[in-house]
């Protein structure tokens, strides 16, 4: 996979990027300037971002993700990832049949759902899955693959179908984890 360079990255015009940032040159990026990104994140292969997006430290966007932040904006917190084609979205047409749809027609022939989605710390979405406008997956949440999501979650749970439904709790021992590798991380740049 080919990343971009540090210079091509600043190029870009992101709102904010923090260090070790790694984006693919077959990743589409749209409103660079609405998009920050965090420290030692990933984005892979034909990825699409786009709008106000606020990405966390230690986040992965598998090939194929979709993050559609348009006005309301997503928020991907530290140590997220999506897998493969994993979609997240702030707004979408009204598909009932009682306006007109999609981004040709002006706003006042269309009924938009427009609200800001997130994912908590330590979130995981499997592939395929989808988060709808105004969901937010609470910390420690993991997504099975294929879910679609349309209500938040509660922390710490696994979701899985159609319509997403939790089914157990997860474990929460990847915390101890993560306090283990951020002291040996700090130890390591001084």
């Amino acid at each position: 996979m080919a990343y971009y360079s540090d210079a091509e990255l600043q190029q870009l015009g992101f709102k904010h990027l923090g260090k070790n940032v790694k984006i693919s040159t077959k990743a589409s990026i749209y409103n660079a300037d609405q998009i920050e990104i965090g420290d030692h994140s990933r984005i892979d292969d034909f990825c699409v971002i786009s709008g106000k997006v606020t990405i966390g430290k230690h986040v992965h966007l598998a090939p194929f993700c979709l993050v559609a932040g348009g006005e309301k904006g997503i928020r991907i917190d530290d140590f997220a990832g999506m897998a493969y084609h994993a979609q997240i979205f702030s707004q979408s047409d009204d598909y009932s049949g009682r306006t007109l749809t999609n981004p040709t027609i002006p706003a006042r022939y269309k009924a938009e759902k427009k609200a800001s989605s997130a994912l908590g710390r330590h979130v995981i979405v499997g592939a395929g899955s989808i988060i709808f406008p105004g969901v937010e997956i609470a910390e420690g949440c993991a997504v099975g693959a294929m879910t679609l999501v349309t209500h938040s979650t509660q922390p710490w749970g696994i979701y899985v179908g159609n319509p997403a439904r939790r089914i157990k709790d997860r474990k929460q021992d990847l915390l101890q984890l993560e306090a283990q590798f951020l002291q040996d991380t700090a130890h390591d740049s001084l």
